[in-house]
């Protein structure tokens, strides 16, 4: 399943908002440098959904597609 998601970095908290089955909305503490901020979506999604987590596309951007595997 590929969902659409926008993120937020730099946030003053961690949450997950779902839109619709496909598109999903996050907001992650860490700022984007260095992958970090890929990272912390990864570790936040794998947790949420409990299912292996792949960027698929948007890796230097604030939208992205994600597999979930």
């Amino acid at each position: 399943m590929k969902i659409k998601l926008k993120v937020h970095s730099n946030s003053s908290q961690e949450k997950i908002k779902k839109i619709n089955e496909k598109e999903y909305e996050i907001w992650i503490k860490q700022k984007p440098l260095d992958g970090k901020a890929n990272a912390e979506v990864l570790k936040i999604l794998k947790k949420y959904f409990n299912k292996k987590i792949n960027i698929k596309s948007g890796l230097t951007s604030k939208k992205k597609i994600i597999e979930i595997l």
